[in-house]
C-alpha cells in the first residue's frame, strides 16, 4: 500500500479511475499511448483498492493467460516469484522423469 492516509489513498484511487477512463481517448491518438495510460491507471487502482484487487485476482484465475500478460505489464514481483517457482518445479519433474527411464 502506498500510504495509510485515507485522503491520499482516495486521491490516488480517483486518479487511477480517471486514467482508465481517459485511456480510450488517448488511444485514439496515433501511437501506443492509450495502453500506457490504462496500465498506469490500473496500477493506481489496484494499489489503493482492496475490492478492485480481489476482482483482479478472480479474473486472473478465470483467464490465466490474460492475467499473465497483466502481471508482466505491471511488473509484479509476486508473479516473478511464481514463475521462478513453477520453472523450478518443472525442472524437478523433468529430472524425475529422466531418472525413471
Amino acid at each position: 500500500m502506498t500510504s495509510r492516509n485515507p485522503l491520499v489513498r482516495t486521491g490516488l484511487f480517483s486518479s487511477g479511475v480517471v486514467l482508465v477512463i481517459l485511456s480510450p481517448i488517448v488511444g485514439a491518438i496515433p501511437g501506443p499511448g492509450g495502453i500506457f495510460v490504462f496500465a498506469a491507471g490500473l496500477a493506481l487502482v489496484l494499489q489503493n483498492s482492496h475490492s478492485a484487487k480481489k476482482h483482479f485476482v478472480t479474473a486472473k484465475r478465470r483467464w490465466p493467460k490474460l492475467g499473465h500478460y497483466a502481471d508482466m505489464g505491471l511488473r509484479r514481483q509476486s508473479a516473478a516469484r511464481r514463475r521462478a517457482r513453477d520453472k523450478a518445479a518443472r525442472g524437478v519433474e523433468r529430472s524425475a522423469a529422466q531418472d525413471a527411464r
